[in-house]
């Protein structure tokens, strides 16, 4: 069967949600992944049947088989996932709002004038939508938001969505779950970046550090701030005693004699201001030997 030799041949898959994808949207989809992914329909029961046959190789796959369920395909690919799943989202198709479908997203109706007669004020006066005649035509005041994820349309609903010419919904592959070398996960993790990644491992890694230090216990996250600790200590003891060490000289001198904070504190915006006039002749020097070459060669 096709899905044993997918199963044997590519790594990774989507399993994919085909609600609403008529036959013509689904040659645009195999189209646009021609030469990148593999397009799988089949019977639920024949899938399960096809995939319990392959777990004595691969057991992996049992986790797949609960996700086998409603009206759900497979896209196979050896490319990388996040690419393959820009191409699937890539190919939605706008759909009216049909009575009694189930919303894919909410709908606001935004302020506008709508063209309409007066005589269309009953479909929103039924659903409590606040309007004005202008110039003979019926216009929608504020926002409105008229249907919720998830819920039923109602009849007046897509009626009157109909009637502004309004297609709310877009309609295409909706990727369930990705399996990915006997792992399957929810798609939301393909949008965790290497900087996500990153300030997750840091925040670890301050976490591990803060109880190591609170409980006394040394480890390599906290190693670092406990030598400084103990350098710090180390100041203060010489700063209080008559010890010293090389580190602890100029704390010292300083302390000593406290006009030198004033003398420091003057110092650092005086070398500021000095190293930035010799930044710009640095640029300026460059500028003009830019501008010699060009009149050298650039007539030739």
């Amino acid at each position: 069967m096709r899905l044993a030799q997918l199963l044997d041949e590519y790594p990774r898959c989507f399993i994919v949600g085909v609600d609403n994808v008529g036959s013509k949207q689904m040659q645009q989809i195999r189209a646009s992944l021609r030469g990148h992914a593999e397009i799988l329909m089949g019977k639920n029961t024949m899938m399960r049947k096809v995939i319990r046959g392959h777990i004595e190789t691969n057991p992996a796959l049992e986790k797949v088989l609960p996700h086998i369920k409603t009206n759900i395909g497979f896209v196979f690919t050896k490319e990388d996932l996040a690419d393959i799943r820009v191409k699937l989202e890539e190919n939605q198709v706008a759909a009216p709002a049909k009575a009694g479908a189930l919303a894919p997203s909410s709908v606001v109706i935004p302020a506008q004038n709508t063209g309409l007669g007066p005589e269309k004020t009953s479909f929103f006066q039924a659903l409590s939508i606040a309007t004005k005649i202008t110039r003979g035509t019926i216009e929608i005041l504020g926002d409105v938001p008229l249907i919720t994820k998830g819920d039923k349309v109602a009849l007046s609903e897509a009626t009157l969505l109909n009637m502004l010419k309004i297609s709310p919904f877009s309609y295409g592959m909706i990727i369930n779950q990705v399996y990915d070398n006997g792992s399957v996960y929810d798609p939301a993790i393909l949008d965790i970046t290497e900087d996500d990644m990153r300030a997750k491992f840091l925040s670890g890694v301050r976490n591990v550090a803060a109880v190591s230090l609170q409980i006394g216990y040394p480890t390599l996250a906290s190693a670092p701030h406990s030598i400084i600790n103990g350098f710090k200590r180390c100041l203060a003891v010489a700063v209080e005693t008559d010890i010293t060490f090389k580190q602890a000289e100029k704390i010292k001198e300083y302390l000593a004699d406290p006009s030198k904070f004033a003398a420091a504190a003057v110092a650092a915006p005086v070398a500021a201001a000095a190293a930035a006039p010799a930044k710009v002749e640095k640029e300026e020097s460059e500028s003009e030997d830019s501008d010699i070459g060009m009149g050298l060669f650039g007539d030739d």
